[in-house]
C-alpha cells in the first residue's frame, strides 16, 4: 500500500512563491523504491509533467517552468518538496504528485504506478 499526500497549495499572486509537499507513506519503503515526479492539470486541461527525480535526487522539468521551479527529496522523512518561484498566471493548476516503481526522469502521466489526491494552486489579483 502506497499512499501520497500533497499539501502546500494555496492563492498566490503573480511573481510570488509557494512550496508543496507530498509525503510517502508505505510499510517498508522510501524513496529509494521510487522515481517521483510532480504533475498538474489546469480546469479543463490535460495532465501534464512539471518535475521528474530519479533515486539520486537528479532532476528534469518541464520548459514551462525550468528556472522557476525545484524539486527535491527529503529522503529522512520521505517527503518530495517542489518549491515555485515567480510563479504566473498560467500555472494555476492542481498540482500532483506520483512515484513509479521502474521508470525515472519522466513527465509522462501514464508511467507512474501511485497518485496522490492533489493540492490547489490559484491567483488573486
Amino acid at each position: 500500500q502506497v499512499q501520497l499526500v500533497e499539501s502546500g497549495g494555496g492563492s498566490v499572486q503573480a511573481g510570488g512563491s509557494l512550496r508543496l509537499s507530498c509525503v510517502l507513506s508505505t510499510s517498508g519503503s522510501t524513496f529509494s523504491k521510487f522515481c517521483m515526479g510532480w504533475f498538474r492539470q489546469a480546469p479543463g486541461g490535460e495532465r501534464e509533467g512539471v518535475a521528474a527525480t530519479n533515486r539520486f535526487g537528479r532532476t528534469f522539468y518541464a520548459d514551462s517552468v525550468e528556472g522557476r521551479f525545484t524539486a527535491s527529496l527529503d529522503d529522512a522523512k520521505n517527503i518530495l518538496y517542489l518549491q515555485m518561484n515567480s510563479l504566473k498566471p498560467d500555472d494555476t493548476a492542481t498540482y500532483y504528485c506520483a512515484a513509479s516503481r521502474s521508470v525515472c526522469l519522466s513527465l509522462r502521466p501514464d508511467v507512474y504506478d501511485y497518485w496522490g489526491q492533489g493540492t490547489q494552486v490559484t491567483f488573486s489579483s
